[in-house]
C-alpha cells in the first residue's frame, strides 16, 4: 500500500533555534526524498540565518502570516502573507521578521537535502555548542550550502 502522511497541527518534529522554530512536516520519507517541507515560525524583530547559497536544492518560502523580509543579494523585499518566494540553487538569500507579529513561513526543499540541516542544528545546540552565525555556517557546509558574501549572478 502507498504510504500517505497526515501531519496534524500539534504533530511534526520540532526544532527550536533561539527565537525561531522549525516544524518538520515532511522529511522526504513520503516523497522518495524529492521534497521536504517545514513550517518556520520567527519571533518579531528577528534576523534569520546568514545570507547563503544552496548548490544542490531549490528552496521555497510561502508567507502564511506576518511580514517577511527576504534579502536576495543587495535587494530587500518586505512582503505580506500570501507571498511566495522561490530561491533556485546559487541565489544568495536570507529571511527575517521585521514586524511586530510572529512570522509563519511554509518552507520547501527540493530535493529534501536541507531537512537534515535543521536536525543537525538541534543536535549542535543540545551538545552545548553556542548557536552563533559562525556555527550555523559550519553546519550549512555539510549540505552544499555556503555563505553568500559576494552577489555576482
Amino acid at each position: 500500500m502507498t504510504r500517505v502522511a497526515i501531519v496534524r497541527p500539534d504533530e511534526g518534529e520540532t526544532v527550536r533555534l533561539g527565537p525561531t522554530t522549525m516544524r518538520i512536516l515532511e522529511d522526504g520519507g513520503t516523497t522518495g526524498h524529492r521534497l521536504g517541507i517545514g513550517e518556520i515560525t520567527v519571533a518579531p524583530h528577528t534576523e534569520g540565518p546568514p545570507q547563503h547559497r544552496h548548490a544542490r536544492h531549490d528552496e521555497g518560502f510561502y508567507v502564511v502570516s506576518g511580514t517577511a523580509r527576504f534579502t536576495v543579494g543587495d535587494t530587500v523585499h518586505d512582503v505580506p502573507a500570501g507571498t511566495l518566494a522561490m530561491i533556485p540553487p546559487g541565489a544568495p538569500h536570507t529571511f527575517a521578521n521585521p514586524g511586530d507579529e510572529p512570522l509563519v513561513l511554509l518552507n520547501t526543499f527540493t530535493p529534501d537535502l536541507y531537512v537534515q540541516y535543521f536536525r543537525d542544528l538541534k543536535e549542535m545546540i543540545a551538545s552545548g555548542t553556542e548557536f552563533t552565525p559562525e556555527a550555523t555556517v559550519e553546519v550549512m557546509k555539510r549540505y552544499a550550502t555556503e555563505p553568500a558574501t559576494a552577489y555576482a549572478d
